[in-house]
Parts: structure tokens; C-alpha cells; sequence
């Protein structure tokens, strides 16, 4: 993914662009107040929309940086991130700020991967190359009604590139369809390659466990069943037997909202990340989730559970006999809750993804009491 950190490239032109320097130029940053730090930041307004950088090309974006004031989360997740190539008029990347770096729900906290980290759960970076041929322009907009202090960097090279361009897309199911699974990457064209994804969950059937829902990677041509299926949720992630909060390089979980004592989290985040294990494509490619969950019924349950198996049809083997003393029935069954995810493909053509539907990334996110 990266150079050898020993390779020196004198060629290799390398820039920054903040607020000291917007433009990136040469010998032109912290030209305000004398170069004594008089434009680290800016206040972005409700409704206000800023291009962050504008860069004639080639080049490759190697590192963002950004923070701003923590907040409520519908005010978090309401900063938003578009990125354009070359002429497109419609963006690669359309995708609220926090989820980019790997944090859905509005929430952030502290973690690191080998491709995103929100250190001290404040300063949010990501390490994914953005190459680019002819330009690249990227737009920051607060959509929330509160102004915004905000700082930034973009770190770049300028120097011929591979033909590869990076596309993030916000998708998001409040609530799902039952036994329809959920998507988290379509309508790319190849050649191309499935980086990885940020994926939350808000969970709204209250049964036991959320999370046995398969993961299916269909690749050219693909149709009823994939190339690539994996076994749980929690097993895409590289845990097992669950899934509580943790970091690391290529998987994991650093979002986890539960009241004390609750059996389940109300919102939950995870991303994975396929970088030595690649997911490339030729022509299509489409990413799946199922929604599958555990419930486990007690003897005295009895008419809870023929309700629930009116809403939930089984799933797997359906239900069990477990032969535990006081256990009714356990199973794997269908269930609905509120899914989110933003995608990361490249792919050797820049191509328009759908535009971020902020309203509907803002829905049903508000902390509760107990956060």
C-alpha cells in the first residue's frame, strides 16, 4: 500500500495544504501574522460549504487530517466530506467526515488501524492514498445549525501516479427489509478493488444477539450466491463469540454504545479493512450483510416466543432443542434493525457516486441518557 519508508525519490514533490498554506504552493505557508501561526483554523458556518484543496495533477493525497469541537452526534456526523476528479461535476466521495475515518453514528472514540485512527478520539486521520491524474478537488459543508471551528491538512505528492481512484459512498437502511440483505457496495465499474468498508449497526429488534449475518462478496458476474461468504459478522470483523469494542490493524469495533446492563448495544461500528487479503474485481462488484440474529426463549416464554416466530422466521437449522434445564427453544432467525456504511473502492476510472442524503444520516442518532 505504501512505499518503502527508505525509498527517496528527489522527484517526488511533496506539499501540504492547510489554512496557513490553501493552496499548497511552494515557500507559502504561514504567510498570516507574520508566519506566527495566525490561520491554523477557521469557523465554518451553518449551511456554509469550503473547498479545502483545489490540485492541478498528477499526484497522490497521502494523508488527511482534521478536527473540529465535540459535540452532540447528529452535530458530529453533520460535517460532511466531497471529492471530485478531474471535470466530474457529481463526487467520487460523498460521505459525512466521521464515518470517513471510520466512525459512524456521530460518535467518536479513541482507536488506530493501519488505514484511519481518531487519536485521544479527537484527531481523526486517514492513511488511504488518493492518486489522481488531471485534478482533485475537495469540499468540506456543515450541514449542522451550529458554527464549526475547524482545522485541517492535506498531505500530498505531486509526481506521475497509478491510474487508480479512491470512491467512498454513504449508504444507509433505517430499518432494513427482512430477509432482504443489506448493501454495502454496488454499481462500481471495474477493474477495481474493494478496500474495505465502515459499517454501524443501531440495533432495534431487542432479541439476544444481532450479529450472525454473513457478509457475501459477489464479484463479475457473480448472481445467486458469491465468490466470497463469510461466516458472521463478528468473524468478518476478526473477533468471535461477539463482538465488544476493540482496534486493530485491519479490523475492528471502536463504537459501542450500551445502557449498563443492557444484553445488547443500541448503536454499535465497526470497519475492516482487505489490504493483504485483496478483494479485486474486473467488471462488478457487490457487497452484502445479512441481517441474522440469536434469540433464545426461557420455559415460561412460550407465547413471546410464537410472537416472535410470526415477525422472525428462522434462519440456519431454526430452532434448537437445547436440552438446557429452563431454556424453551434458542435459534437463528431474520431480523430488522437500522444499518449504516460507507464503502471504499478504487477503481481505474473516476466515476460519480450518489451524493450523501444528510437527512437520512442524521436520523436517529441522538445520544441517549446515558451516553
Amino acid at each position: 500500500m505504501w512505499p518503502d519508508a527508505s525509498h527517496i525519490d528527489p522527484q517526488m514533490d511533496s506539499r501540504a495544504i492547510t489554512f496557513e498554506n490553501p493552496t499548497g504552493a511552494r515557500g507559502a505557508g504561514g504567510t498570516a501574522h507574520g508566519g506566527r501561526k495566525g490561520a491554523p483554523s477557521r469557523t465554518i458556518h451553518p449551511g456554509e460549504r469550503v473547498t479545502l484543496a483545489d490540485i492541478e495533477g498528477p499526484g497522490t493525497i497521502r494523508h488527511m487530517w482534521m478536527t473540529f469541537p465535540r459535540r452532540r452526534p447528529e452535530r458530529m456526523r453533520a460535517l460532511s466530506l466531497d471529492v471530485f476528479y478531474g471535470s466530474l461535476d457529481e463526487p467520487s466521495i460523498s460521505v459525512p467526515c466521521m464515518d470517513f475515518f471510520g466512525l459512524p453514528h456521530g460518535r467518536t472514540a479513541p482507536y488506530a488501524s493501519m488505514l484511519t485512527s481518531a487519536q485521544e478520539g479527537r484527531g481523526f486521520n486517514a492513511y488511504f492514498p488518493l492518486p489522481f491524474q488531471e485534478r482533485v478537488r475537495i469540499e468540506l459543508t456543515n450541514h449542522s445549525d451550529v458554527p464549526s471551528e475547524f482545522y485541517y491538512q492535506v498531505d500530498y505528492t505531486l509526481g506521475a501516479c497509478e491510474p487508480s481512484y479512491l470512491h467512498v459512498s454513504f449508504r444507509r437502511e433505517n430499518p432494513t427489509v427482512i430477509k432482504r440483505d443489506y448493501v454495502i457496495s454496488e454499481g462500481l465499474r471495474g477493474p477495481g478493488r474493494f478496500l474495505g468498508c465502515v459499517v454501524g449497526v443501531r440495533t432495534i429488534d431487542e432479541a439476544m444477539w444481532y450479529g450472525e449475518g454473513e457478509v457475501k462478496i459477489f464479484r463479475d458476474g457473480d448472481d445467486e450466491l458469491p465468490t466470497i461468504c463469510g461466516t458472521g459478522l463478528e468473524d468478518y470483523v476478526g473477533s468471535a463469540w461477539g463482538l465488544g469494542v476493540h482496534h486493530a490493524p485491519f479490523a475492528g469495533a471502536p463504537i459501542e454504545a450500551r445502557r449498563e446492563g443492557a444484553a445488547m448495544p443500541d448503536f454499535v461500528g465497526f470497519y475492516r479493512w482487505h489490504v493483504p487479503d485483496p478483494v479485486m474485481f474486473e467488471r462488478d462488484l457487490r457487497v452484502t450483510i445479512q441481517q441474522i440474529g440469536a434469540a433464545a426463549f426461557l420455559e415460561g416464554q412460550e407465547e413471546a416466543w410464537e410472537k416472535y416466530k410470526v415477525t422472525n422466521p428462522v434462519a440456519g437449522r431454526g430452532w434448537i432443542d437445547v436440552e438446557r434445564p429452563g431454556v424453551l427453544a434458542w435459534g437463528i432467525c431474520e431480523r430488522v434493525d437500522d444499518y449504516c456504511s460507507a464503502d471504499f473502492v478504487y477503481c481505474r476510472q473516476p466515476q460519480a457516486v450518489p451524493r450523501l442524503d444528510i437527512g437520512s444520516a442524521l436520523a436517529d442518532i441522538e445520544r441517549r441518557d446515558y451516553e
